[in-house]
């Protein structure tokens, strides 16, 4: 059985979790699964991917517990290694990939949410990594990112202690960029991702390296990347007919080249 389907409509592609009678557990089925469709949107791009899961209650629930609980070493090496390669790959993507979060985004569930670029959440949603509470820690990426996400003081409280947060802390700490009325979501994130695909891609997505490299390098090393990012817009279409459109005072159309 399918665990994670992929659908284009245009220039957004919705990448959907649908795994609900088990929380939307992330085993190793479906990051497999989640990893292809992720090479999918590798080779064939889109402006913006919509990233959602089934159900009402639970965005991802965690790593599946009950596969865990009887790995070796070896086994769980191996787990591990496929949850970075997946999400490393998704935070990859040169497209604008925004999480759509109803409920709960616990342990790999908030692990996935980081590897995305944006967030936006129902009011009801909780976000965790509460991995310590069974003698473990964030195996998917989740301490790099989330110390990076939200400040080394605060990570260290999330992960050490477990404790969960609600959408409005979320938000104020920037693991979430925009909360809605939960029966609002689907719409909501749809209505952003759409805003986004309006916007010039080729400039999105040299902002996306841009951006990247300002989190995870030095500060000469990320000014390089940017300068580069910046000159390579020059040889782009959408670059000079945004510049012409804003001379001649009318609304650029973007292209994609």
């Amino acid at each position: 059985m399918a665990w994670v389907s992929l659908q284009r409509d245009g220039a957004i592609a919705e990448l959907t979790i649908e795994r609900a009678d088990k929380l939307n557990a992330l085993d190793r089925e479906t990051l497999l699964e989640l990893r292809a469709a992720v090479g999918e949107l590798q080779r064939e791009p889109a402006r913006v991917v919509l990233l959602a899961s089934a159900g009402e209650r639970v965005f991802v629930s965690g790593a599946d517990i009950a596969a865990m609980s009887s790995m070796s070493v070896e086994e769980a090496r191996a787990f591990s290694q496929l949850g970075h390669e997946t999400f490393d790959a998704l935070e990859a993507l040169p497209g604008i990939v925004v999480a759509a979060v109803q409920g709960a985004a616990l342990g790999g569930g908030c692990e996935l949410l980081l590897a995305c670029d944006l967030a936006i959440a129902g009011e009801k949603a909780r976000f965790g990594q509460p991995e310590t509470n069974l003698g473990l820690i964030p195996g998917f990426g989740g301490c790099s990112r989330l110390l990076r996400r939200v400040g080394v003081g605060l990570a260290r409280e999330l992960v050490y202690g477990g404790r969960l947060m609600n959408a409005e802390e979320a938000q104020r700490v920037g693991l979430v960029q925009r909360v809605v009325p939960q029966a609002e979501l689907r719409t909501a994130a749809r209505a952003w991702a759409e805003e986004l695909a309006a916007r010039p891609p080729l400039a999105l997505a040299r902002a996306k390296v841009a951006l990247q490299a300002a989190e995870s390098s030095d500060a000469r090393s990320a000014a390089r990347v940017e300068v580069e990012a910046f000159a390579s817009l020059f040889a782009a279409a959408d670059t000079r007919e945004g510049l012409t459109a804003f001379l001649e005072k009318r609304t650029p159309t973007f292209r994609g080249v």
